[in-house]
């Protein structure tokens, strides 16, 4: 199994930068509707999640038949590869590596890798077009990328949409950690685009994602390979709560804005270099031990050696509330004087 962040259960009593949920936590409407959810968890959820797909749809303003709900994006990650059966795909890396083990389970023939380059900060260039030849089945972009912390540029976005459409390639574009961005980027009609509650809502033991796609033909082969009643009852109950809102998100991107501008300056002096933060986390470059380092004093971050086109020294951390980004600072300053 790949190495994750937000592993407390081998690591106990610290503090969890590892993995890149809200700092604000599940709100309360959506714990409350968890809790009420557990009421009515004496029968099978709705097979077609029919009043989550209508909110979502709602909130994504697309037709509720371009939507498809999963048990966590990682499912849905799943589903598209064992419908397709892709024999050719293209892969970003570094990036989320689910991508790769989705493809390799569904038994995928070759995968081509684009390695992102350090000197140009982990920025896909446009040199990726050079890979969506005609042979190509599937692409995965992650955007922004994790761990990086890079949005695609909007005009190389286009012209990557427009190629596989022309070379008949399905392009996946992952955007969970978008909502912590103003930016909409998905041009829903053109590619199938994965996104989840599990990130702005906090909801990752909850397990809720979703795809928004416009052939309905292909959804429903991803529905064939995947299990029935795959979205428990609380967690469509919580899902349609979360897909009403729109408070809580514009309190959680100014929460994480202003955080992420303190840490970006605080941690600065304490680390090699500073790449990607576009969303609400921050990959950077620092020596190869800082996580063994921050862990004994009870912090853990993401080391990023485990992504296929990274090596020791690269770690990714979430920007959290105030007093656990005061506690990191402490450590990095313990740490650097030794």
């Amino acid at each position: 199994m790949y190495k994750h962040g937000g592993d407390i259960y081998t690591n106990k009593n610290v503090i969890d930068f590892s993995a890149n949920l809200n700092p604000l936590g599940m709100p309360s409407f959506v714990a409350e509707a968890a809790k009420k959810a557990v009421d009515f968890s004496d029968v099978y959820p709705d097979v077609f999640q029919r009043e989550l797909v209508e909110e979502i749809a709602k909130r994504e303003n697309v037709n509720k038949e371009s939507i498809i709900c999963t048990n966590g994006a990682a499912e849905l990650i799943f589903g598209i590869c064992f419908a397709l059966r892709p024999q050719k795909a293209v892969l970003v890396c570094p990036s989320f590596e689910e991508y790769r083990q989705g493809l390799e389970a569904s038994g995928v023939e070759q995968i081509q890798n684009y390695f992102l380059k350090e000197e140009k900060g982990f920025a896909l260039e446009a040199d990726f077009l050079d890979e969506l030849k005609y042979d190509m089945d599937i692409v995965f972009l992650c955007n922004p990328n994790n761990p990086t912390g890079r949005l695609i540029d909007e005009l190389l976005l286009n012209k990557i949409i427009e190629k596989c459409n022309e070379n008949g390639i399905l392009l996946v574009v992952d955007e969970c950690f978008l909502d912590f961005l103003e930016e909409d980027l998905s041009k829903k009609h053109k590619v199938f685009v994965i996104k989840a509650f599990t990130k702005m809502y906090a909801m990752a033991g909850i397990r809720l994602g979703y795809g928004i796609y416009r052939d309905e033909k292909f959804l429903n082969k991803i529905r064939k390979v995947i299990q029935p009643w795959n979205v428990s009852v609380i967690a469509q109950k919580s899902g349609i709560e979360a897909a009403k809102d729109t408070k809580f998100l514009e309190e959680t991107r100014k929460f994480v804005k202003k955080e992420k501008e303190f840490l970006l300056k605080e941690i600065a002096p304490y680390v090699e270099k500073i790449y990607g933060h576009e969303a609400n986390y921050i990959f950077f470059k620092s020596e190869e031990n800082l996580g063994c380092k921050l862990l004994n004093k009870g912090i853990m971050i993401r080391d990023c050696s485990n992504f296929k086109g990274l090596e020791k020294g690269y770690f990714r951390i979430a920007v959290k509330e105030r007093a656990d980004n005061l506690s990191l600072i402490k450590a990095l300053q313990e740490v650097k004087n030794g």
